[in-house]
């Protein structure tokens, strides 16, 4: 039996997770569960489907409100309620086989470094913790703590299976595309959320599928491939693939590419990080090889989405960069979504925060409290580039 500590549960990753685990309740037991404040009744829900002992509310003052829908939802025996800004670090100390961090943005940096520090393996589909932390994350994990639930990383964690670490030459990171492929910035000028939301191939939270549409995801996620697998900025290569069915791959010294490929199907990387090294037995469907199919790779137009170039930079730049570029982007996401800015401004002004940054003196070694620093100060441009403060 393997208990499972899901912070994060009621998000995209949180409750495809629970729909992995329901089914093997003889091989998996999740011991503690947190959320925000958004989706209190489908918290509660889940802590009675999975009569789980210990649950966190992230925001206060929704104690209330869980017990009615605890109660509603036929709930009996109460777990234990942890509330507030320290509820997810909390869970994350628990003894726990696994910590799953599926909670969005620089919000999950805490609780990664507080499971690192327990000494628990960390599945880890919180980027941005990765992202800002950098060498505070990658430091204190242990040789195969931190195991990635991304898509892309974990196709990597499984090709790189095919060759020793020295033996890498490149990462070839897959990209849909998002909504926009094809566009020239200029017919971006006029894109909406609803357009920017209607993603192609996943249904994911409506933050990481605006990330998708800029391709600011796929910035996150070269920081992070560098992070994880010690790879040089220089040597990983984005590119387009419509058709989501290879999730990345690795190229080798001597001429070869492994590449790792299945339906777009989030519970086959959630099922490898709870079970790793192990492979979870029937996770997903399969690709089905009966049937004839074209899969098409192509360049990534750095004109029209020129976000991973900017992570890319960011990532070179190291300290607090990369935190400054999740932090600034955060903000114009809320604010187009908000109807303030339009699509394009959201790159263009996290680019102007990251000018600004640039011309900051460099810090020397990198604490937590350097990276909340430069996150709210990226935060506090971006929203005075938006407008938000006048709104």
């Amino acid at each position: 039996m393997r208990d499972v500590v899901l912070l994060g549960s009621t998000g995209s990753i949180g409750t495809q997770t629970c729909e992995v685990i329901d089914p093997r309740r003889d091989s998996f037991r999740i011991t503690g569960l947190s959320a925000g404040g958004a989706h209190v009744a489908l918290l509660a829900q889940q802590a009675v489907q999975f009569e789980v002992p210990v649950v966190g509310i992230a925001e206060a003052g929704h104690e209330e409100e869980f017990w009615h829908a605890f109660e509603a939802a036929g709930g009996t025996r109460r777990p234990k309620l942890i509330s507030g800004e320290s509820a997810n670090q909390e869970l994350a100390a628990m003894k726990t086989d696994v910590v799953l961090n599926a909670i969005t943005g620089a919000a999950g940096l805490h609780a990664t470094l507080t499971t690192l520090e327990a000494g628990t393996t960390l599945a880890l589909a919180n980027k941005e913790s990765l992202v800002i932390g950098g060498t505070l994350v990658t430091q204190a994990a242990r040789p195969g703590q931190l195991v990635a639930v991304d898509s892309e990383h974990s196709a990597f964690a499984q090709c790189l299976r095919g060759g020793g670490s020295r033996e890498v030459r490149s990462l070839m990171l897959t990209a849909s595309g998002g909504p926009f492929r094809g566009r020239t910035r200029d017919e971006l000028r006029s894109v909406t959320p609803e357009q920017a939301l209607a993603h192609p191939t996943w249904h994911m939270g409506r933050v990481i599928t605006i990330n998708s549409a800029t391709l600011v995801n796929k910035g996150l996620e070269l920081i992070e491939a560098a992070l994880l697998y010690d790879v040089d900025y220089d040597a990983i290569n984005v590119v387009v693939h419509p058709q989501s069915m290879v999730h990345s791959g690795v190229e080798f010294f001597d001429g070869a590419t492994i590449m790792q490929a299945s339906p777009p199907d989030m519970r086959l990387p959630i099922g490898l990080a709870l079970t790793w090294p192990a492979r979870m037995k029937d996770a997903a469907l399969g690709c089905d090889w009966t049937r004839a199919a074209q899969w098409s790779f192509e360049p990534l137009d750095t004109d029209t989405f020129p976000a991973p170039e900017m992570a890319r930079r960011a990532g070179k730049a190291g300290g607090t960069a990369p935190a400054v570029f999740n932090g600034a982007n955060e903000v114009c996401v809320e604010a187009f979504l908000s109807g303030l800015i339009g699509f394009l401004d959201i790159t263009d002004n996290i680019a102007k925060v990251l000018h600004e940054h640039h011309a900051k003196p460099r810090i020397g070694e990198l604490s937590v409290q350097d990276v909340l620093a430069a996150d709210a100060w990226a935060r506090d441009r971006a929203r005075a580039y938006c407008g938000v403060n006048d709104a």
